[in-house]
């Protein structure tokens, strides 16, 4: 993690935002548990920081069995209120129950499309979006791609699937590529 290399501006000079920057963020990720994972942390990071939430994901990931959206949907009451005492996590009872309902919903979508990953690809044909932002100011909240996509999850049951949720987790995925053409990152996050 070299801090000479041209980036985007976001991650600034926190360790933890340069490293999920310059290894994770806008990489296409073609893996279930990983798109998950983003469901729930993107949910939990609504009216909080990103930094907040990455500080929390280790939390997170013990918290929520690694992940796994079968053992997530298993979740109980008992299992809310366990969850609602962890200070490793954000206790916030309707973004606990959401990733619950979700993790049920998820597994619809893996029945009905084979996986989530095809489920999410599917609406851009399988090929990134690649926008060629020169300034962090262009980059959108959300698009009608994200809306789109928040609308369907939303008729699917999923909650916390807001169309600004969703971009940013198009964005996570790689879905969208967003990074300035100017960040290091650009080309390789096609």
């Amino acid at each position: 993690m070299s801090p000479e290399l041209p980036r985007c501006p976001w991650p600034a000079s926190d360790p933890l935002m340069l490293r999920y920057h310059d290894e994770e963020w806008g990489l296409p990720v073609h893996d279930d548990r990983k798109h998950f994972e983003f469901l729930i942390l993107e949910g939990a990071q609504a009216g909080l920081s990103w930094t907040t939430i990455l500080r929390k994901r280790e939390g997170y990931r013990a918290a929520f069995r690694g992940f796994d959206p079968r053992a997530v949907a298993r979740f109980t009451e008992k299992s809310v209120a366990r969850l609602l005492g962890n200070p490793r996590i954000v206790r916030n009872r309707l973004k606990i129950e959401s990733s619950i309902a979700n993790a049920r919903c998820f597994l619809a979508v893996q029945k009905e499309f084979g996986s989530f990953d095809c489920y999410l690809w599917n609406v851009v044909d399988g090929r990134p979006v690649v926008n060629r932002w020169t300034e962090w100011s262009q980059i959108p909240a959300s698009t009608p791609l994200s809306d789109r996509v928040s609308k369907d999850l939303k008729q699917r049951g999923f909650r916390f699937v807001g169309t600004t949720i969703v971009y940013a987790h198009l964005q996570a995925v790689g879905v969208v590529n967003d990074h300035l053409v100017s960040c290091f990152r650009h080309p390789q996050s096609r």
